[in-house]
């Protein structure tokens, strides 16, 4: 959890208030900002109060579905099943109240950096698209409505024009051909009965650049039933903008809030949200002799950095002990195991005495047996991509993340990925997309794992325990059917040689 239970009404939410009233003005509500629609554009922040348990539980259950939404993105999933995951996530933010608190307070948490920022955005901008493509099939105004909305803007908004009858009678030809596609033309009737918006078309350049749209003197001519994308572009520009200012009045905003709201929200983006590697099970045993082969196997980039520095040092410094001796604890290594292994290698440049004064109680400590004897989990990739970025003679980290290009690069290439993989890699960080360099990394290592049942891909990603569970999976069902060919060409040349026999022994007989 965040923070100890509290059930204190103290105005909590005066300081999500506080951050976003920069960067929406002063106006508040107590529902969300849907202009008589089903979806929000959250314009205006929440006027409510809520207790601290509260405002925990809502932040939560908002984060759990934009990682959602990042993991389903970062697996590719088609269509239709993300569709049905998202609706199935979304049932814990139905109440408006949530929706609206949630999104305010993960707007104040993560408007503190440039990564934050952008990948806030990416995930509610998602959100709000499916949103609004859902709302839009059962309620056709609904798009009408949130345009009428942006005429009315006067805050810098992007203005919209519904072209009139006349001039859409006078590009009758052209929008028709705009619409049309090579399997399917716009009927007369379909374009009598559709209406169209003229807008500026940097707002509608996914449109422009898949010339699904007539553009004229620098304006774009978008049927209402393509606008979901152009209102997903203005709900992002608005957001976008709102993360920005809100950045500007963070520090300010906290200021008296230390020791309760400010530590919720600074840790907001670091609170692990998914399954619990403190006590993972793995397919197949770990021990202290099958570590190295286990890291080139089947540990992702930065748990195998770490056994390589391991090596190269004989010992790892404060975060780099942390990150991997967590990690080998979800792993399945018990702690007598770790400190064995880790023993084995500290005491090459140091004797036992130096390594059990120094080194054990550490190690200990994290397994819960010293201290306030708390078990401590594993770190999960935000963790570690937010964290402390390593320093000289540091090896944890994310070499995603805090790898130049030349090093990542050349690490690649000693791992044998060229050519397409390494460059999808390479791609998605400059692009600061390093859990999808991750995931792309896991698909090259374990070619046709996505189609491969009984390996849970959950989490591979955002979790380094996820990616180790599902590779030692995939690698031990590739065994498994490895020996069932060998046990079943076995029986095959067995039964073969008795035929043989037999046709010898008739042979025999006969004579």
């Amino acid at each position: 959890r965040l923070a100890p239970k509290r059930t204190d009404t103290k105005r909590i939410m005066n300081v999500v208030r506080r951050i976003n009233r920069e960067s929406i003005g002063s106006k508040s509500s107590n529902a969300p900002s849907t202009h008589g629609t089903t979806v929000s554009m959250y314009t205006d922040a929440p006027s409510f109060e809520l207790t601290l348990d509260e405002f925990e539980e809502y932040a939560l259950a908002r984060l759990k579905v934009l990682r959602k939404i990042e993991d389903m993105r970062a697996r590719n999933f088609p269509h239709d099943k993300f569709r049905s995951e998202l609706d199935s996530a979304l049932q814990t933010l139905k109440d408006p109240k949530v929706d609206l608190a949630s999104h305010f307070i993960l707007r104040a948490a993560y408007c503190r950096s440039e990564d934050l920022r952008r990948w806030f955005l990416q995930q509610e901008s998602a959100l709000f698209k499916h949103r609004l493509n859902i709302a839009s099939q059962t309620d056709t105004s609904i798009l009408a409505k949130l345009l009428n909305k942006a005429n009315t803007d006067n805050e810098g908004g992007v203005k919209y024009e519904r072209v009139s009858e006349a001039d859409k009678q006078n590009l009758r030809d052209k929008l028709q051909a705009a619409g049309s596609t090579a399997n399917k033309s716009v009927s007369i009737i379909e374009f009598r009965d559709t209406a169209f918006y003229k807008i500026p078309f940097s707002q509608a350049l996914e449109l422009v650049s898949s010339r699904l749209v007539y553009v004229h003197k620098g304006y774009a001519y978008v049927p209402t039933q393509k606008l979901v994308s152009t209102i997903t572009a203005r709900f992002r520009s608005q957001v976008s903008g709102s993360l920005v200012r809100a950045s500007a009045a963070f520090d300010d905003a906290i200021a008296g809030d230390e020791g309760r709201i400010g530590p919720l929200l600074k840790n907001m983006n670091q609170t692990y949200t998914g399954k619990d590697y403190s006590q993972a099970k793995v397919v197949g045993d770990i021990n202290p002799q099958n570590v190295d082969d286990l890291a080139k196997r089947s540990m992702p980039l930065c748990m195998r950095q770490l056994q390589r520095g391991l090596k190269q040092d004989h010992k790892l410094k404060h975060w780099g002990r942390m990150q991997y001796g967590l990690f080998l604890k979800g792993a399945g290594l018990s702690m007598e195991d770790s400190l064995i292994f880790f023993q084995a290698e500290f005491t090459r440049i140091m004797n036992v005495d130096q390594f059990q004064k120094q080194y054990s109680y550490n190690i200990r400590h994290m397994y819960g047996k010293e201290g306030k004897r708390k078990s401590y989990t594993p770190y999960n990739c935000t963790k570690i991509i937010m964290g402390n970025p390593p320093q000289s003679g540091d090896h944890h980290g994310c070499p995603f993340r805090h790898y130049d290009d030349d090093h990542l690069s050349a690490l690649l290439s000693s791992l044998n990925l060229n050519g397409p993989d390494k460059e999808a890699i390479m791609q998605h960080k400059k692009t600061k997309n390093y859990n999808l360099a991750c995931v792309k990394h896991f698909e090259a290592t374990h070619p046709g794992a996505v189609s491969v049942p009984g390996i849970q891909l959950d989490g591979v990603g955002n979790h380094p325990n996820a990616w180790f569970q599902a590779s030692t999976s995939y690698f031990a069902l590739k065994e498994g059917k490895k020996q069932a060919l060998t046990q079943d060409s076995t029986a095959t040349t067995a039964e073969g040689n008795n035929a043989v026999g037999l046709v010898s022994s008739m042979s025999v007989e006969a004579n």
